[in-house]
């Protein structure tokens, strides 16, 4: 009883490792068959990544405006 027993790792059990490989076949199966889908709508993710970081990007900068304003 002087050693603490820890429980097994999750990905150590044998529902981890079928879920890993599970995983493993989807990301292959995504990458073989829909890689030419992806890299098509690459250009458009893009621009619609940018508003959305433009919107979000700039959040910290208005923190600091508001405690240079209340300085003064």
């Amino acid at each position: 009883m002087d050693k603490s027993s820890t429980p097994p790792s999750r990905w150590r059990s044998p529902l981890g490792i079928f879920m890993g490989i599970a995983g493993l076949v989807g990301v292959y199966y995504i990458v073989t068959e829909h890689l030419t889908h992806v890299t098509q709508a690459v250009p458009y993710l893009f621009l619609l990544a940018c508003p959305l970081m433009h919107l979000f990007g700039h959040h910290h900068e208005h923190q600091h405006q508001h405690g240079k304003d209340d300085e003064k």
